[in-house]
């Protein structure tokens, strides 16, 4: 099949790249977003997220005419769709963005077009997805009723790589790809073979969904493992980083490190899919959730009690000065999606009477939620704070040297744990 004009519907994280990953490889690419601000920085060549190379590729695509971004979709061969898929309240998925991106291509589509969902997703999204597209087009038909004779091929292909590096793992990195037929599979694996050199291996759509809600529910058991573990360390005045250390010595143990709570748009989100799906069934997946839930609470309590140190030895509360380091959810990147450090620093803002210095090197301006915090450098929190809680390990902390920080030293990541104090 022909691939003359590619559409990646959602310009975040994940649909950017993606789309200058096509573009990169002389295909005209339109990109869709709602966020007008993004389109029109798209337009201009430049990026409106921290990605490293994606500014380079993307300012030489539009530059070169093979990349546009619009907020209405246009007729395309291939449409992908990378937009949010959060949770509810109660941890129900919500697919309202997925359905409405669903109604935006369906006046455009036509027959032979491909329609792809990348959004992590819980089983049977792509089905309801084709579903949503049926309604809109009852003049084209579609796999789940007509099969491999469909007019528009339908599958799935969920992301799988890692901030910081996704231009590089976009292209390296195998991809599952799950059609809803045979052929839809095939068509799928031609376009993502356009800059592709992973292995494109294939499955059926459901498969493909939950092939990615077990790589990150995987993730999240394990980290679940390791943060319990810190908080029983310290109960019994054990240096857990140590402990792990040495412990990972043995040839078939392998602990990750714990933190402050998981974050991220995937390993936070995609085990409360499998868990509302199958709530009976998913004991060990939602305790894991729980036990990584948990843990921003207990860093609270860790604060709380350095604070309360102070109080006991003559301060006053409401003059205690609180420096939180890092508030993305993950070292040296600027994404503050469900963030436990970000969640933190806001629990810290309207629960603490006195004053709260955040060092994040990698965003220009606090969110709103922290509006009453000051956004400062490393050097002034140092000096001026009571307290320091370590909640990221951004590289420009692990050059701190704990011996000369004179406050209470909250770390929730081990970026000192090697030091000595």
């Amino acid at each position: 099949m022909e691939f003359n004009t590619i559409s990646v519907i959602g310009l975040g994280y994940i649909g950017l790249p993606t789309a200058a990953m096509f573009a990169s490889r002389k295909k005209k690419v339109i990109g869709v977003d709602i966020n007008s601000v993004a389109v029109d920085t798209i337009n201009q060549g430049q990026i409106h997220i921290i990605e490293p190379e994606l500014d380079m590729v993307v300012h030489a695509a539009v530059t070169e005419g093979y990349l546009k971004a619009t907020t209405k979709p246009e007729p395309a061969d291939a449409f992908l769709i990378a937009v949010p898929t959060p949770f509810k309240n109660n941890h129900e998925p919500d697919l309202s963005y997925i359905e409405a991106a669903s109604k935006a291509i369906a006046p455009v589509l036509v027959k032979g077009n491909l329609i792809i969902l990348e959004s992590t997703s819980p089983v049977g999204a792509t089905e309801k997805m084709a579903g949503w597209l049926a309604n809109e087009r009852p003049d084209l038909s579609f796999p789940g009723e007509a099969g491999e004779s469909s007019d528009i091929r339908v599958a799935h292909c969920p992301e799988r790589v890692l901030p910081g590096h996704v231009m590089r793992e976009l292209i390296e990195n195998d991809r599952i790809i799950g059609g809803m037929t045979p052929k839809c599979t095939a068509v799928s694996v031609e376009l993502y073979k356009i800059f592709v050199e992973g292995e494109c291996v294939t499955t059926d759509t459901r498969t493909a969904e939950m092939a990615k809600l077990t790589e990150n529910s995987f993730r999240d058991v394990n980290i679940a493992f390791a943060n319990e573990l810190s908080v029983i360390c310290d109960k019994l005045d054990i240096n857990v980083w140590e402990l792990i250390r040495l412990s990972n010595r043995h040839p078939r143990v392998d602990i990750l490190q714990p933190g402050a709570g998981v974050g991220g748009h995937c390993i936070a989100v995609d085990p409360w899919f499998i868990v509302n799906s199958n709530p009976e069934e998913a004991k060990l997946i939602g305790m894991a959730r729980e036990v990584n839930d948990s843990k921003p609470g207990w860093v609270i309590s860790k604060v709380k009690e350095a604070a309360g140190k102070l109080v006991q030895s003559g301060k006053k509360e409401d003059n205690i000065t609180l420096a939180v380091f890092g508030v993305a959810f993950k070292p040296d990147i600027d994404d503050l999606r469900e963030s436990p450090a970000l969640s933190i620093a806001q629990q810290l803002h309207d629960q603490f009477k006195g004053n709260l210095m955040v060092v994040e090197p990698n965003i220009e301006v606090l969110p709103d939620s922290l509006i009453n915090a000051t956004h400062t450098t490393k050097s002034n929190a140092v000096v001026e704070a009571d307290v320091v809680v370590m909640l990221v390990a951004h590289k420009e902390f692990k050059e701190m040297k704990v011996s000369t920080i004179q406050a209470e030293v909250i770390d929730a990541v081990g970026v000192f744990s090697t030091q000595q104090s």
